[in-house]
């Protein structure tokens, strides 16, 4: 199976971040999975990247020429596709992907977890899609997400797709990319 992980290029301020980013690296490569991730070599993506790798893992890196130029991209991967555009990134991602998760991350982690989601709306693509819910990173934005079901822009069969959890082995299992 084809995992793809939305996620910082930062490490965040909480250790609880980094640990759950190598956790889920872990398991994705101990179950046999591939990682498909955005390909940078920084942050809590480098860190998913690196404990997929250091379990033998398959890892595909999905990156635009400008970050590879600033030197970000992951050279140590499976496979690293370097593409035009942050849109081609996500496009080629979503087409490679069987599950999609979002770790905690910044504006990319959320440009890519509601384009996604979007996506899945629309019925464009229809992937599982997951949320790690780490040190409750996520619930402000989940409690939003709440509020636009209560206030008619978003249907609630659009929110009950979205699997949310707390750690990677929950998440990954809820989504049947692992069994416990």
């Amino acid at each position: 199976m084809n995992v793809c992980v939305f996620c910082g290029s930062s490490t965040g301020h909480s250790a609880a971040f980094a640990e759950s980013a190598r956790h889920t690296g872990t398991l994705l490569a101990t179950g046999g999975h591939t990682l498909i991730y955005g390909g940078g070599n920084i942050g809590l993506m480098g860190i998913v990247a690196d404990a997929a790798l250091d379990k033998g893992g398959r890892v595909v890196g999905v990156i635009p020429d400008f970050l590879m130029k600033r030197e970000v991209g992951h050279t140590s991967l499976t496979e690293l596709v370097v593409v035009n555009s942050m849109h081609e990134r996500k496009k080629r991602m979503a087409d490679m992907t069987d599950v999609f998760v979002a770790l905690p991350g910044g504006w990319g982690t959320l440009d890519e977890l509601a384009e996604i989601l979007t996506w899945r709306q629309l019925g464009l693509i229809d992937q599982p899609v997951g949320l790690l819910n780490v040190d409750n990173f996520f619930s402000p934005l989940v409690q939003q997400m709440q509020a636009m079901t209560e206030n008619g822009f978003l249907n609630p069969v659009n929110l009950n797709f979205l699997t949310i959890e707390n750690s990677p082995t929950k998440l990954l299992t809820a989504l049947g990319v692992v069994t416990v």
